[in-house]
């Protein structure tokens, strides 16, 4: 499995899909909070970063998956 460097603490588990591998599926608000801290971030250019390196970073099938939140709102 591929991991995220640096975004260990916000592994949410292992992915599972019919007759492919396993993929780690990490949060997305997680790695925000981590890109804030440790790389001294603000909000805006973590969610920049975010978006543009790593959920936009295809490096094949075991890409990891970056799952969001959503709000009652969002349902």
């Amino acid at each position: 499995m591929l991991k995220a460097d640096g975004l260990d603490k916000a592994v949410l588990g292992v992915g599972m899909r019919c007759g492919k591998e396993d993929i780690l599926v990490y949060s997305y608000d997680k790695c925000i909070k981590l890109f804030m801290e440790n790389d001294k971030m603000s909000y805006e250019e973590a969610i920049d970063w975010m978006e543009y390196n790593v959920v936009g970073a295809w490096l094949g099938e075991q890409t990891p998956i970056f799952v969001r939140d959503l709000g009652e709102d969002e349902l």
